[in-house]
């Protein structure tokens, strides 16, 4: 079974059935494409993975606007940390986990997990994680949204965009952003790029808005 997202279907999320394993493959495919350049490939990653991660987030039962910045933070921690995975088979595992990550993260601080229930921790979590882990991953996040508020303005909203959209409206994010049609993909692109140098660069590295 399927489940809707603002009223349209999503895919069915088995990863055991014949559709879930072909979304996984998918997935690996156009992730490797990704990191050897092609940018169209993460759009396409985009609107095959976010209906998945906004169902495990939702689950959590965080309200809307939360969950969107749960899963809008899943796809910014890819762009930063996609070093990490070695075998693009493994992108779709580190993207739910990532989600249910966060998810539970803010859950919590928001009291909609029980943590005097030691099942459902366990349950939520994918798996313990010390405190000083929750501090790294809570500085690795303000670090990552002060390196997308040191964007310009039409580079966050296009990163949203990647974020949430499955299926773009071009003309009106052009119109939104007075650009033509055409030129949403490459400056998407080297907004990402801008988003990876300020991600790699070091702490102290100067402030100011980039265009």
């Amino acid at each position: 079974m399927g489940f809707m997202i603002d009223g349209a279907p999503g895919a069915a999320l088995d990863p055991a059935s014949d559709d879930g394993r072909a979304r996984w493959e998918r997935a690996a495919d156009l992730f490797g494409a990704w990191r050897e350049g092609d940018g169209r490939a993460m759009d396409e990653l985009v609107g095959l993975m976010t209906p998945v991660l906004w169902h495990v987030v939702r689950a959590y039962g965080l309200e809307r606007t939360l969950a969107e910045d749960v899963v809008q933070t899943t796809w910014l921690q890819l762009v930063r940390g996609h070093g990490s995975i070695s075998d693009p088979r493994a992108v779709s595992a580190w993207l739910t986990t990532t989600a249910r990550r966060e998810a539970w993260k803010v859950a919590k601080a928001h009291g909609k997990v029980d943590t005097t229930d030691t099942d459902d921790l366990d349950t939520l979590l994918p798996e313990q994680a010390s405190a000083e882990e929750h501090a790294t991953i809570g500085d690795e996040n303000r670090r990552l949204w002060t390196a997308v508020r040191r964007l310009n303005e039409r580079c966050q909203k296009l990163l949203r965009v990647i974020a949430f959209e499955d299926r773009p409206d071009y003309a009106r994010l052009a119109s939104d952003l007075a650009m033509p049609i055409g030129s949403i993909g490459p400056t998407r692109n080297r907004c990402l790029a801008k988003l990876r140098a300020l991600l790699d660069a070091p702490p102290t590295a100067p402030t100011g808005g980039l265009a």
